[in-house]
């Protein structure tokens, strides 16, 4: 019997716009108090993506980081993925035009071997891709080849939306193989869900989507906690984690990193979870007789996420009772152990839909070395969400070689120096009102887009993209 390769993710890159928003800025323009954007929501900076820039050219940026940093070639790779929902074509790829840039570097043809596909399931799409390619090297189909999954996105939302604080641009570029430095995928226990949904949806031909916020929310929850129960069932069952009485498995998890829509969400989403796990525990009592208050009940248990919000009652006292939950040293500690440090990213750069849980990835990893922990032997929980709707939660173990790849980063460095706009400049953007010509600031070192369509109606989509050295 054959034994199952050890596959994870070796090494990830990424790339950040050089322009941003500042939350005090946006805030005094729209009316908000500061302190809500900071602290209600956790948002400090929001990169936004120059008019040469698209998700095609992130991705493509964060690749060749990714390549040049460990001096990988194109006969080193099998595959590329791209995973995104900022799409620029209805038939032609993404990694078709990801790969067109590489070869400017790498020479015509270079990645002609190298297949791939563009996913697209909202946010989780990256997740799935990750998926994908782990069983293909797994099935041991890769040739000794790895892969490289990139997510890539731009989040852009309507001016004067209660979204449009949630902007974001960013891409991480994720490289897996066999022996992986980095992190191993648990086996066997990867676990999904799926319905049709309308929380989040961006119909052809629009560029911001249209948004149920509260209803996307808490469908963000009950589907990660649907999926982490279908992981909990696998990963008993499997041998994975063995739980003793009064344990949660939450308490065999070191770290989790959650879609990040924006940070606060992450903190709520931790929440959710340790409700879920931990109401049916001896502790549970402890944590009631600390916050001094039973935790409510919908008046119907079972019901829809709708006549849940519609039940405002329930709605007022729950979110009561999870302020008071996030309050106790209960939470508190895991918060700071276990998530706090993936969020730091997110604060400085905002929602990047795909590339949001892998950036909370690399900022966790990164920060809490920077603590001085040792990462060996822990376990990184994940829970990915993508609006329309599906989740997916799966597990990994940080490896024995982890340092040679965490002890080189910093997060400053690698997004490098940025330039603040003013919301004159930033809505002049949004509206389009720029063209690709005219670019705020100049590009070094990195592909740009250099031309869009031509003369003709068959050049109408057509996109170019060259490396500015």
């Amino acid at each position: 019997m054959s034994v199952m390769p050890v596959v994870g993710i070796d090494d990830l890159a990424i790339y950040v716009p050089k322009l941003y928003l500042d939350y005090k800025d946006f805030a005094e323009a729209r009316g908000i108090d500061p302190q809500k954007l900071e602290y209600g929501i956790g948002i400090k900076k929001m990169a936004i993506a120059d008019t040469n820039q698209d998700s095609a050219c992130m991705a493509a940026n964060a690749c060749l980081k990714l390549m040049q940093k460990n001096h990988l070639h194109p006969e080193d790779i099998g595959r590329v993925y791209v995973a995104t929902e900022s799409s620029l074509d209805e038939s032609k790829a993404m990694n078709s035009f990801v790969i067109g840039m590489l070869e400017q570097i790498y020479g015509e043809g270079s990645f002609e071997h190298a297949g791939g596909i563009e996913c697209k399931f909202a946010c989780v799409s990256g997740s799935y891709a990750l998926y994908d390619n782990a069983n293909w090297i797994r099935a041991e189909e890769n040739n000794g080849k790895a892969a490289i999954v990139i997510v890539s996105d731009i989040a852009k939302y309507d001016m004067g939306s209660t979204g449009e604080y949630t902007q974001g641009a960013g891409a991480v570029a994720l490289l897996i193989r066999e022996n992986p430095r980095l992190m191993a995928y648990d086996p066997k226990v990867p676990s999904t869900t799926i319905k049709n949904e309308y929380d989040f949806y961006r119909p052809f031909g629009k560029e911001t989507p249209l948004v149920n916020g509260s209803y996307s929310n808490l469908l963000y929850l009950i589907s990660v906690r649907k999926a982490f129960d279908l992981y909990k069932e696998k990963a008993i069952k499997t041998g994975l984690i063995k739980l003793k009485d009064g344990e949660s498995i939450t308490d065999h998890i070191d770290y989790f990193a959650v879609h990040l829509p924006y940070r606060k969400m992450g903190e709520k989403a931790l929440a959710y979870l340790l409700r879920h796990e931990w109401r049916h525990l001896p502790r549970w009592k402890h944590v009631i007789k600390e916050i001094g208050m039973q935790e409510p009940q919908p008046k119907d248990p079972r019901g829809t996420i709708e006549s849940i919000l519609a039940d405002t009652e329930f709605m007022k006292a729950d979110e009561q009772f999870r302020r008071a939950f996030m309050q106790t040293s209960f939470y508190n500690e895991v918060y700071e152990k276990k998530m706090a440090s993936s969020l730091e990213a997110s604060a400085i750069i905002g929602n990047l839909y795909t590339a949001s849980m892998y950036m909370g990835l690399r900022s966790l990893l990164e920060f809490e070395f920077k603590k001085g922990i040792d990462l060996e032997g822990k376990r990184i929980g994940f829970g990915s969400y993508g609006s329309g709707s599906s989740a997916m939660v799966f597990s990994g173990i940080i490896q024995p070689q982890y340092k040679e790849v965490v002890s080189k980063m910093n997060l400053d460095e690698d997004i490098g120096p940025r330039q603040k706009l003013s919301m004159e400049e930033y809505e002049r953007l949004h509206r389009n009102e720029r063209t690709f010509k005219d670019s705020v600031i100049r590009a070094h070192k990195e592909f740009v887009l250099v031309r869009l369509g031509g003369n003709t109606a068959d050049k109408a989509g057509f996109r170019e993209y060259n490396y500015v050295s």
